[in-house]
C-alpha cells in the first residue's frame, strides 16, 4: 500500500526537478569568502568588512558580489556544480581538494637557479620572481645561487568556499560588466545599440559559367559600445588577449560585434591643437606672444652670429 504522504512528497520533488533550479549556461552573481582548510587563512572573499579585518588593501579593488556564468570555469568547478540546481538566496560549503585548486605541492619544483637570473632588489627571502617565464618566491640565496620555489603559493592546500547566491542577472549590459570585471577588475561604461551595417554578400550568377558577384546590404546588428578605461591602456592581458576575451563576451551575451571607443578629450593640454590649413605660422607668434618672447629680436641676434634659426625648434626649447 502507497503512503499518500509519499506520493506527495515525491511529486514536491518531480516538480523541483522539472523547474531544475540554476542550470549551466546562467549568469549569476556570487558572494563568498574562501579560506584554506588547514590554517583559515583567506584566499578570496567579496566581503569588504572581512577584507578589511584581514587587513587587505581595499581602495582599489571592487568587493561587490561576482557575476559568473555557471558551467564556465569562473569558479572552481566543485563550487559551480553546488550551486547548480540552487535558487537565489541559497548558500552552501565546498571544499575544494588541493588537487582540484592550485595542485599538489611538488618537491621538484624547487630548484636552484643562478643569482643574477633575478633583478637585485628581488634578492632577498620571500620575494616573487618571474624566471624564465615561471613564477616563484625565493626561499634562500647564498654567493651566487639562489633557491626557488615554483610551486602555487597555494599548493597543497583544501580550500573550502562559503558562498550565497545573491541573485541573478538578465540584463544584457550587466552580464557584459560582470563578465569583463572578471578579467580587469574595472568597472567599465557600457551600452547596446542596434545599428544598420553595411555587409558584402556574395551572388551567385545565373549562368552557369559565370563569376560570383558581391552587392553591398543593409542589416541591423547589435552592437556593444564599451568606453575604454586608462587602466586598460597598459593592461598585458587586455593588449594581449582582448580578441579573444570580447569574442568570449559576443557569445555569451548575444550581440553581432563589439566597438571599443577611446575617449581623449585633450583637456589640460593646450597647445595640441592644430591651425587651419591656410593657418601659417599664426598659431606659433600667438604662442610666442603668450609666452612674453619676442622671436624677431631672438632670431636678429641669432642671424647676427651666423646660426640658422627654425621658429618651431625655438618654440619647443621655449
Amino acid at each position: 500500500m502507497t503512503n499518500e504522504n509519499t506520493v506527495d512528497e515525491s511529486e514536491e520533488a518531480d516538480e523541483e526537478t522539472d523547474d531544475g533550479g540554476l542550470q549551466q549556461g546562467d549568469f549569476v552573481k556570487i558572494a563568498y569568502t574562501a579560506r584554506t582548510v588547514e590554517g583559515g587563512d583567506l584566499v578570496d572573499t567579496t566581503d569588504l568588512e572581512t577584507a578589511e579585518e584581514e587587513g587587505i588593501e581595499t581602495e582599489e579593488r571592487d568587493f561587490s558580489p561576482r557575476t559568473i556564468v555557471l558551467g564556465e570555469g569562473h569558479l572552481f568547478p566543485a563550487v559551480e556544480e553546488d550551486i547548480e540546481g540552487k535558487s537565489v538566496g541559497s548558500e552552501g560549503s565546498v571544499v575544494v581538494s588541493s588537487t582540484e585548486a592550485f595542485g599538489e605541492y611538488q618537491e621538484e619544483e624547487v630548484r636552484t637557479v643562478k643569482a643574477d637570473k633575478i633583478p637585485e632588489d628581488d634578492r632577498y627571502p620571500g620575494a616573487h620572481v618571474d624566471i624564465d617565464g615561471e613564477h616563484g618566491h625565493v626561499e634562500t640565496i647564498v654567493g651566487g645561487r639562489a633557491r626557488v620555489d615554483f610551486n602555487h603559493p597555494l599548493a597543497g592546500q583544501d580550500i573550502e568556499y562559503d558562498y550565497e547566491v545573491v541573485d541573478t542577472v538578465e540584463d544584457r549590459v550587466e552580464q557584459a560588466s560582470g563578465l569583463l570585471q572578471m578579467y580587469f577588475d574595472v568597472d567599465l561604461d557600457m551600452h547596446i545599440d542596434t545599428d544598420e551595417v553595411e555587409t558584402e554578400v556574395t551572388v551567385e550568377p545565373d549562368e552557369e559559367d559565370a563569376e560570383p558577384e558581391t552587392t553591398t546590404e543593409i542589416e541591423a546588428q547589435e552592437t556593444l559600445y564599451i568606453e575604454s578605461d586608462p587602466q586598460l591602456q597598459f593592461n598585458q592581458q587586455w593588449m594581449m588577449s582582448k580578441q579573444q576575451i570580447l569574442g568570449d563576451v559576443m557569445d555569451k551575451i548575444g550581440v553581432d560585434r563589439v566597438i571599443v571607443q577611446e575617449i581623449i578629450d585633450g583637456s589640460g593640454m593646450p597647445g595640441m591643437g592644430m591651425g587651419g590649413m591656410g593657418g601659417g605660422l599664426g598659431d606659433i607668434d600667438e604662442a610666442l606672444e603668450d609666452a612674453d618672447i619676442d622671436a624677431d629680436e631672438i632670431i636678429d641676434e641669432l642671424d647676427e652670429e651666423g646660426e640658422d634659426v627654425d621658429a618651431d625648434e625655438l618654440l619647443d626649447e621655449e
